[in-house]
């Protein structure tokens, strides 16, 4: 079996370090550096020559700049010699743009993919992509990971028996269909309609949640829009309290302030894009940590074992559930 090597871009390191905590062995040692212009530069200082090369690198915010960090690096890589490349993507950019919804627009999921293959990646492993496509967008194995196991640990503390996992909107009902299964709870969809990228206008409710504690489900959210008012209409249909679960907390400034200043009671997220400091110091956010899950998968690919029960959960009651 050839060695076991795993480097970090500069998107989120403090990820990087967490997963090679769980793996027992060192961060690879890897220069980047900017030119004075700009241009991105990249040498792996050690010898990778026949390894097993691992990339973390969310292209999160700015996202044009951390992919082209990590094309740079799975160049290299390949260019040294790597025997296998994977390219560990916690965020996967671009996702919200895959299909082909309107005239004269690209569909920029698809061509991340073909520069991710193109760079030299032979393999991808990603947690929660906005649409489930975009496997199919990849002639290369995909493991695609979920939040899900970690999101469901720490809602089980906090919500009882009686409590509704709902919907913000309609891209969503799948993910919260299958949330509200594994944790046994009824389940509720708002409905909403998009006035702009940045504005959002939630319509009605269909599901009872007076008196409960409501949880919204997401993979993403960027202005906070959608949840906010998905949460007011919540309230004003007599929920007692509202949480937010979301994968990717990828959100502006304006956003965050737009979430805490509402309705919602907690919002729980992942460490999948770097949440800047300070935000948390509003009490409503809770960061978990999706290291064990990405080093585990790791682990398995590495070993060429089974991922696949990764997408399980033990229930207390009815033994297993699928993600």
């Amino acid at each position: 079996m050839f060695d076991l090597h795993l480097f970090s871009g500069s998107a989120n390191p403090e990820l990087s370090r967490k997963i090679a905590d769980v793996l027992e062995m060192p961060l690879g040692n890897v220069e980047i550096r900017r030119f004075p212009e700009g241009e991105i530069f990249v040498k792996y200082v050690q010898n990778i020559r026949g390894g097993d090369i691992y990339i973390i690198q969310p292209t999160c915010s700015p996202p044009n700049e951390n992919l082209m960090e990590l094309l740079i690096m799975l160049d290299a890589a390949r260019r040294a010699s790597a025997q296998r490349i994977t390219a560990v993507l916690p965020f996967y950019g671009y996702a919200r743009q895959d299909r082909k919804d309107q005239p004269r627009v690209p569909i920029s999921a698809k061509l991340v993919a073909n520069l991710l293959v193109t760079a030299g990646a032979n393999r991808i492993l990603a947690m929660d992509f906005h649409s489930q496509q975009i496997q199919g967008f990849f002639d290369i194995p995909v493991d695609h990971l979920y939040a899900a196991p970690v999101f469901v640990d720490h809602l089980r503390k906090v919500l009882d028996r009686e409590a509704v996992v709902v919907a913000p909107d309609s891209g969503s009902v799948k993910m919260a269909h299958s949330y509200a299964d594994m944790l046994g709870l009824g389940f509720a969809v708002v409905a909403k309609r998009r006035i702009s990228a940045e504005k959002v206008a939630s319509s009605h409710l269909v599901g009872d949640v007076e008196g409960r504690d409501c949880v919204l489900v997401d993979d993403l959210t960027t202005t906070g829009s959608t949840l906010t008012e998905a949460a007011r209409i919540l309230k004003e249909h007599g929920a007692r309290r509202v949480l937010a679960a979301i994968s990717h907390y990828a959100v502006t400034r304006e956003g965050h302030e737009r979430l805490t200043n509402g309705d919602l009671h907690e919002i729980i997220t992942t460490d999948s894009i770097p949440v800047p400091a300070g935000w948390a110091a509003s009490g409503k956010l809770t960061i978990m940590t999706v290291a064990e899950l990405l080093g585990e998968a790791i682990r398995r690919i590495h070993g060429g074992q089974s991922v696949s029960s990764l997408f399980h959960l033990h229930l207390e009651e009815s033994g297993q559930a699928r993600i």
